[in-house]
C-alpha cells in the first residue's frame, strides 16, 4: 500500500507543473510537454528523452566526475566549460607549453592531447525501481532492516541490468528515499584536447567578475572522445578512433532574444529545497561564515604571491580557482537568503504544516512529533557543524598541515620497529617518495606560511573553546607572532619538511628514530588533536544527518500528502535533469535593471593591464577595433558574449547545453548570477538567473582569433 502511494502521488503532482523552477526527471517529461511548448518549444518530449530512438540525451554526457558536456559534431567532438577542464589543462602545461595562459588549439587530430584519469558518462537509459527496491519492506520495520533489505534489493537490480554487457548502473534515492531510480551508464575513458583559449578570454575577469553579472567569460574547452574500433569505450591506444557521435548538437548562429524559449539539460549535482528554518539558520550563520573567511584568509596569501611570479600563477590556478569558487557562491547565497527573508518564509510554512497536521488525528498520530524531534537534532548538528567547517575548513585549509596528518604522521609512526618491518618501511619510502615530489612541485612556502599564521590563529580565537580539543586549549588565542615562531623554528628542525629536496632526501635515507620524533614534534600533535577531533565530530554529525534524513523521508512524504496541486520535483543529485525557462533580465536591486546579455565592447570596457584578469588579449582587441565579427556578430553588429535565463541551475550543471525551441545549441551553461545562488536552497524567478556563454562568441575565438578552421568545419551551424 505505502508503494503504491508513494507512485500515485508522484504520479500526480507531475500533472501540475510551473516554470518557476525545477530540475525535471526526463523520463517524466511528458507530463511538462504542454507548458514548454505553451512557452514556445517547437518538439516533444520525445525528442529529449527516448529508449526507442535517439534522442537528446545521447549527446549529453557527464564530463569528470562533476561537469557536463555535449557532443557537437559526428566524430565526437564535445565541448565544456573551460573551468571543467583546468585541471586537466593545467596537467598538461608546463612554463615550455603553457597552455592555461596561452591556450591550445589542436590543427589536426594527430596534435589532440591524451588526457589521462578524465572519463565521461553516457546515459543509456533511467527506470523507476521503487517497487524492486522496496520489496520486502514494511512501515512497521526497524530501520537496519529495512537498510539491509535496501541495499540487497539494489545490488540484485543493478547487477541484473548490466549483466552481460560493459555498462555500469547505479541506483539512486530521491526525495529521501521515497523513490528510486535506476541509471544505466556507458562510460568512455579515451578523452582528448582537442582547444582550449588563454586564460584571458576563457577565465577573464577571474575571481572578481566569477558568479556576476554582467560577465564577459569565454567559458568553454573543447574535446574529443575516441572507442575502439568497433565504437566501444577502450582505454587510450593509439589504434583508438574518434566516436561516432549518436546524437549531437547543431549550432544555431541566429542568436537569442528576450523571451526566447531555452532548456538546459545536464547533471546538477545538488541542492536542499526541503530544509527547514533550523537548517537554513545553521548555514547562514554558522557554516557559512566560518567557510567564507577561512577562504579569504587562504586566496589572499595565494594572490598576493601569484601577482608575483607567472610560475607560482599557474602552480596554484587550479588551488585558486577551486577555493574561490566556494567562496564566493557562499557569500551570494547567505546574501540572497537573508534579502529574500527565506528563514521567515520557512517558519510560515512550517507554521502551516503544523496546523494542517493538528487539523486530524491519524496526522498527528504519523506526523505530530516530526518538527519537535527535527529541532533537537539540529541543536546538537549546530555544534556538530561548527567543529568541522572550522576544522576543515581552517586548520587543514593550511596545506602543509593537510600533508603533514595524512602522510608524515604516518610515516614517522611507522617508523618506530614495532609498527612496520624493514621491508615495509623500505615499501613505504618509495610510495612516500613519489607522494612527496607530487606535493612540492605544486607548493609554495610563502603562501603556506601566511596561511598557517591567519588560519591558526583565526581558529584559536574564534572557535568555542568547549568545540577546541582540551590538550590544545593552552593555544587559545595565542598571537600571530607566535604562530609564526612556531612555523619558523619548525623549517629549522630535521626532517626539513618544508624544503622539498630536503625533504626527499630525508624520506629516501633518514634514520628510523629521527622520523619516529616527528609524531612528538608540537606543530604534528596539534594537526593530530585537531583530526580526531575532527574525525568525531564529522561521526556524530553523519549520525545526526542518518536521523534527519529519516525525518525528512517521512516530512516530504507529508508535504506530498497536504499540497496535492502543488510541484514538487526531486532534489538534484548528479542525475540527468531537465530545466527550462526563458532569455530574461532581471532587477538585483532598487534601481537597477539589468539586460540579458553582454558584448565584446563590455570586455575591452574592461581591459586593465595593471590587473591580471582584466588584461585583454592584443589580437582580441585588434579584432574588435576593426569590428571583424564575421557571421558571429548580431543585427545591431554587436559581438554577443554571454546571456542570462531563467533555468533553474547548480554545480553540475556547468558545461550543460543550452538548447532552443528548435532543439539548436544555443549557449553553454556556466554560472549563476550571484543574487540568486541560495537557488540550492530557495527559487525566486525574480531574481535567479543561469549564466550561458553564447555560441556566437565560442565559435569567433575558434574561428577569428584561433583560426582554427578545421574545428569549425566539423560542426554543423545552422
Amino acid at each position: 500500500m505505502k508503494k503504491l502511494l508513494i507512485l500515485i502521488v508522484f504520479l500526480f503532482v507531475q500533472l501540475f507543473v510551473r516554470a518557476d523552477g525545477g530540475m525535471w526527471i526526463p523520463l517524466y517529461l511528458g507530463a511538462n510537454e504542454a507548458e514548454m511548448q505553451q512557452m514556445g518549444f517547437h518538439l516533444t518530449a520525445d525528442d529529449i528523452y527516448s529508449i526507442n530512438h535517439y534522442s537528446m540525451k545521447d549527446g549529453i554526457m557527464l564530463f569528470g566526475g562533476g561537469c557536463t558536456g555535449e557532443l557537437i559534431s559526428p566524430d565526437g567532438l564535445l565541448i565544456t566549460n573551460h573551468h571543467c577542464g583546468y585541471s586537466f589543462v593545467q596537467g598538461h602545461s608546463s612554463m615550455e607549453h603553457n597552455y592555461l595562459h596561452n591556450g591550445f588549439w589542436s590543427k589536426s587530430r594527430d596534435e589532440e592531447i591524451v588526457t589521462p584519469g578524465l572519463t565521461v558518462t553516457f546515459l543509456v537509459y533511467m527506470e523507476d525501481v521503487t517497487a524492486k527496491v522496496l520489496e520486502g519492506v514494511t512501515d512497521d520495520m526497524e530501520e537496519s532492516k529495512r537498510n539491509k533489505v535496501i541495499k540487497q534489493n539494489i545490488q540484485k537490480v543493478e547487477d541484473a541490468a548490466i549483466e552481460g554487457t560493459h555498462y555500469t548502473a547505479k541506483i539512486k534515492p530521491f526525495y529521501y528515499g521515497n523513490q528510486y531510480f535506476l541509471f544505466v551508464n556507458e562510460v568512455f575513458e579515451d578523452v582528448r584536447l582537442v582547444g582550449v583559449p588563454p586564460e584571458s578570454i576563457g577565465k577573464f575577469g577571474g575571481d572578481t567578475d566569477n558568479w556576476m553579472w554582467p560577465r564577459h567569460t569565454g567559458d568553454f574547452s573543447l574535446w574529443r572522445i575516441y572507442t575502439d574500433k568497433d565504437g566501444n569505450p577502450a582505454p587510450y591506444s593509439p589504434d583508438n578512433i574518434p566516436m561516432k557521435s549518436k546524437k549531437y548538437f547543431p549550432i544555431s548562429i541566429q542568436g537569442v532574444n528576450e523571451g526566447d524559449f531555452t532548456l538546459v539539460f545536464g547533471y546538477p549535482g545538488s541542492t536542499q529545497q526541503f530544509l527547514i528554518s533550523d537548517a537554513v539558520d545553521i548555514k547562514v550563520n554558522v557554516q557559512n561564515p566560518i567557510a567564507i573567511h577561512s577562504r579569504d584568509l587562504r586566496l589572499t596569501a595565494m594572490k598576493r604571491q601569484m601577482e608575483k611570479s607567472t610560475e607560482i600563477r599557474l602552480m596554484y590556478s587550479a588551488k585558486s580557482n577551486s577555493i574561490s569558487n566556494g567562496w564566493k557562491k557562499w557569500i551570494g547565497e547567505s546574501k540572497g537568503i537573508l534579502e529574500c527573508n527565506v528563514i521567515d518564509k520557512k517558519i510560515a510554512e512550517e507554521q502551516a504544516f503544523t496546523k494542517w497536521v493538528n487539523d486530524d488525528p491519524s496526522r498527528r498520530k504519523a506526523y505530530g512529533n516530526l518538527f519537535t524531534d527535527m529541532k533537537k537534532l539540529y541543536a546538537d548538528y549546530r555544534d556538530q557543524v561548527k567543529s568541522t567547517t572550522f576544522i576543515g575548513e581552517a586548520i587543514l585549509g593550511v596545506e602543509f598541515n593537510k600533508f603533514l596528518y595524512s602522510r608524515y604522521y604516518f610515516f614517522s609512526v611507522g617508523c618506530d620497529p614495532e609498527v612496520w618491518t624493514a621491508e615495509q618501511l623500505s615499501k613505504e619510502r618509495d610510495n612516500l617518495s613519489g607522494q612527496v615530489e607530487s606535493f612540492y612541485k605544486s607548493y609554495n612556502q610563502d603562501i603556506d606560511k601566511e596561511c598557517f599564521i591567519e588560519l591558526m590563529y583565526y581558529y584559536f580565537s574564534t572557535q568555542d573553546a568547549k568545540l577546541i580539543p582540551a590538550e590544545l586549549h593552552k593555544y587559545i588565542n595565542l598571537p600571530k607572532s607566535e604562530w609564526e615562531a612556531m612555523w619558523n623554528r619548525t623549517v629549522k628542525q630535521y626532517p626539513y619538511l618544508f624544503d622539498g629536496a630536503k625533504a626527499l632526501e630525508a624520506v629516501k635515507n633518514g634514520k628510523r628514530k629521527d622520523w619516529a620524533k616527528l609524531q612528538h614534534s608540537e606543530m604534528c600533535q596539534i594537526v593530530v588533536a585537531a583530526v580526531k577531533a575532527l574525525a568525531a565530530s564529522y561521526n556524530a554529525q553523519d549520525k545526526t544527518e542518518e536521523q534527519l534524513d529519516l525525518c525528512y523521508r517521512k516530512y516530504v512524504k507529508a508535504l506530498m500528502e497536504k499540497d496535492t496541486d502543488k510541484t514538487f520535483y526531486p532534489d538534484a543529485n548528479l542525475t540527468m535533469r531537465v530545466t527550462y525557462g526563458n532569455v530574461k533580465g532581471f532587477s538585483p536591486s532598487d534601481g537597477v535593471q539589468y539586460v540579458h546579455y553582454t558584448t565584446l565592447d563590455g570586455v575591452i570596457a574592461k581591459d586593465n593591464p595593471e590587473i591580471f584578469d582584466y588584461k585583454v588579449d592584443p589580437k582580441l582587441k585588434e579584432l574588435c577595433a576593426k569590428k571583424d565579427y564575421g557571421r558571429y556578430a548580431n543585427a545591431k553588429g554587436e559581438l554577443p558574449v554571454c546571456f542570462i535565463a531563467s533555468n533553474h541551475t547548480t554545480g553540475g550543471n556547468s558545461g550543460s547545453p543550452v538548447i532552443n525551441a528548435d532543439g539548436y545549441l544555443i549557449g553553454i551553461n556556466f554560472d549563476r548570477v550571484w543574487e540568486g545562488t541560495m537557488s540550492d536552497i530557495n527559487y525566486d524567478v525574480n531574481r535567479c538567473r543561469n549564466i550561458s556563454l553564447d555560441v556566437r562568441y565560442f565559435l569567433f575565438i575558434v574561428d577569428k582569433f584561433a583560426g582554427a578552421q578545421n574545428i569549425i568545419d566539423e560542426l554543423d551551424l545552422r
